[in-house]
């Protein structure tokens, strides 16, 4: 029976292993400079990283990496020993405060979009104090930072910090008008992973997850999540080995895994752990990535972390749960029992209603991806359209602000913020909407839209500065008011009418709340990727990013540039994996079934002249005709990718993509699922939909 207490963060420099490693002195200042984001003298970092190597090296470690996450989506790592040579011909064991807090990778090799020339090879890598070092495949390593010699974020990182810092500043401007004695303001997330575990024997049979994590041919099976029968059932013994594993994996490295569970479709599961400060749960968010991946491997399993790696079932997201909460321990967005606790919670809550409303856009932005366009607004994910769920007595209860009327709880009341009691309501005052994209659970928003496979530090990001940049507004308004209570409640009444069209309470996946909301209300429908990121340089956009310093200018064009190159190269790694398994696995298969029976009716007529050959020629013209169609189909597909070569702008050749080839590629995938429902099992070339899903015993 293991010890889960010891085991929890025994390979993490934690503060425990901190504060018992250094000294009192060294501890306190690098205490204060986590708390304070200042930069860590040289000298307290040369100690910091002397105790940090023993205790690696104590734990196994024989290497030291600056462990960053730069804009491909995934974390990177360059391994350095610890190894110093002595001068008896021996070595020695070294790790320097100036290695501990600044790293020098080639940048080369990441996407820059063009915010460097191809020759300028120098990036750095700094020190990001706040989430601890922790020791992965015996390597200590040093959660960092990654910008470019003239100082652009290069990574995912970078951007979130800034936003942090954003809303911290202008959180405690607001707090202060209440009395608060915080000093600190931090967001906090808690993110749902949801993934798919298929046997690996038949995972190495399908090119098309190899290459891009998706099936992008495959017949519905006769039996898929129809029955519900999945979720929440009973583990099978080698998934169950699988999350043990994994569980005890992430623990050791301090992550707060809680619960995991069968997801709605075969095959599907989801892992969800206890919330954290933003950047840290960011990070733990890419390391149980990385571990499940790695986890799965050696139970004879492949994890997918694609967004829809099977048509027809459910596909997988990652919900973040996000909230604000400040250093004395209080929940921002908890509904409080007292006037003044009232008016902070209703304040923070218009602030997060009109980000949400005016920054829209952005939102669904972050979650853009190839992937995730096979999600959003497909019945069984949140609509592309964005909007607020708060609950039928929440929004009465805005509602009632907005119009100075009375509220029906226990009493008819007037509500004014600082005279009466908000009206006392438990956190689960209404049911869950699973349609919503942006949903209030009580004293946390669950953003329901991001995909699977996505860093959430892009969502946060979003998230932290729209929020911040409200709470600005608000505290300009209210620092210079002459009556605090008088231009508290008028400030609320203007938020919630100028910003209520944003909140919806009804079923996100009927058609007729999709047209009330872009005909009526006026809200964004950004279907795919290209039609979201060709927003991303708005003029709005790019002032709420500058104006708090989260990106400037030169690094919000290059992540456009970027996002529309990668929507670009998956979708042609799609297409041209679909035309070579098509032009050799496929269409070859068809042709030979098709000649296996025609060669059966022939010896049937010949022995029997009477036979009855019904089935053999039926099945051959049909079969005969969709080769044909296919073969047709990969050419005009084939030409469509060639056609990429002519196009130079990355804009126009995303929309192009979208326009041309992904229509294409549907059409061919059509006719080659037909034709997989009448071949001959044997003379499929690849495991079926019933096989992957169905193939964990």
């Amino acid at each position: 029976m293991k010890n889960i207490p010891e085991l929890f963060g025994s390979l993490v420099f934690n503060d425990t292993v901190m504060k018992a490693r250094l000294p009192k002195e060294t501890y306190r200042l690098l205490k204060r400079t986590m708390a304070d984001g200042k930069h860590l003298d040289l000298s307290v970092a040369n100690v910091v990283a002397n105790a940090m190597k023993d205790w690696a090296t104590e734990n196994g470690a024989t290497h030291f990496t600056h462990w960053f996450q730069p804009l491909t989506g995934v974390t990177a790592e360059k391994h350095d020993s610890f190894i110093a040579p002595a001068d008896d011909g021996k070595v020695i064991m070294e790790f320097s405060g100036k290695e501990l807090v600044r790293g020098e990778p080639d940048a080369s090799s990441f996407p820059s979009g063009g915010l460097r020339s191809t020759f300028e090879a120098r990036g750095y890598t700094a020190w990001d104090p706040t989430s601890y070092a922790f020791i992965k495949d015996d390597t200590l390593c040093i959660p960092t930072a990654f910008c470019s010699y003239g100082g652009e974020a290069l990574d995912k990182k970078t951007p979130l910090l800034r936003s942090m810092e954003a809303i911290n500043k202008q959180a405690l401007r607001v707090l202060k008008l209440f009395g608060s004695d915080a000093t600190s303001v931090k967001t906090t997330v808690g993110p749902e992973q949801e993934y798919f575990l298929i046997d690996q024997k038949v995972y190495e049979e399908r090119p098309d997850l190899i290459y891009c994590g998706r099936t992008l041919f495959g017949a519905k099976p006769p039996k898929g999540q129809e029955l519900d029968d999945h979720y929440f059932g009973s583990i099978k013994p080698r998934v169950a080995a699988f999350m043990r594993e994994l569980d005890e994996e992430l623990w050791k490295l301090g992550v707060l895994a809680k619960t995991e569970h069968n997801e709605v479709a075969p095959a599907q599961h989801e892992l969800a752990p206890i919330f954290a400060t933003t950047n840290i749960a960011c990070d733990h968010n890419q390391l149980t990535m990385e571990l499940m991946k790695n986890i799965a491997r050696k139970h004879g399993l492949v994890c997918l972390l694609h967004e829809k790696p099977f048509a027809g079932v459910n596909g997988s997201g990652k919900h973040n749960n996000w909230s604000i909460s400040t250093n004395t321990g209080v929940n921002l967005l908890e509904p409080g029992e007292t006037p003044h606790e009232n008016a902070q919670f209703i304040l923070f809550l218009c602030a997060v209603i009109k980000a949400v409303d005016e920054y829209q856009d952005m939102l669904r932005i972050s979650v853009a991806s190839a992937g995730n366009d096979h999600r959003l607004g497909a019945s069984e994910a949140p609509p592309a359209v964005v909007s607020i769920f708060l609950g039928s007595e929440l929004t009465e209860i805005l509602d009632s602000m907005e119009n100075d009327s009375s509220y029906d709880a226990k009493e008819k009341t007037p509500l004014r913020i600082g005279v009466h009691v908000l009206p006392k309501f438990p956190k689960d005052t209404t049911d869950r909407n699973r349609t919503s994209p942006f949903a209030f659970t009580g004293n946390k928003f669950e953003f329901r839209m991001p995909g699977s496979s996505l860093s959430v530090a892009g969502v946060n990001v979003v998230l932290n500065t729209a929020v911040a940049k409200e709470l600005e507004g608000f505290a300009d308004v209210l620092e210079g008011a002459e009556d605090f209570q008088s231009a508290l409640h008028a400030l609320i009444a203007k938020t919630i009418k100028e910003h209520k069209r944003i909140i919806f309470n009804g079923n996100g996946y009927d058609d007729a709340w999709i047209k009330e909301a872009t005909e009526v209300r006026g809200l964004s429908n950004l279907k795919t990727t290209p039609d979201a990121i060709s927003h991303f340089l708005d003029k709005k956009n790019v002032e709420l990013f500058t104006s708090l310093k989260v990106f400037s200018e030169t690094e919000m064009r290059s992540r456009r540039d970027i996002f529309m190159e990668n929507y670009c190269k998956i979708i042609k790694i799609e297409a041209l994996t679909m035309v070579e398994m098509a032009e050799k696995q496929f269409i070859p298969a068809m042709s030979k079934y098709t000649r296996s029976l025609s060669t059966t009716a022939l010896a049937k007529k010949s022995f029997v002249p009477s036979a009855d050959c019904t089935f053999e020629e039926k099945t051959v013209t049909r079969l005969s005709s969709l080769t044909s169609i296919a073969y047709s189909e990969v050419n005009d597909l084939s030409s469509a990718i060639m056609a990429l070569n002519t196009i130079g702008n990355v804009t126009e050749e995303a929309f192009y993509i979208k326009d041309k080839i992904v229509p294409a590629m549907n059409v061919l995938r059509a006719t080659v699922d037909e034709a997989e429902t009448i071949c001959g099992a044997e003379y499929w070339p690849v495991p079926t939909y019933g096989e992957l899903l169905f193939s964990v015993k």
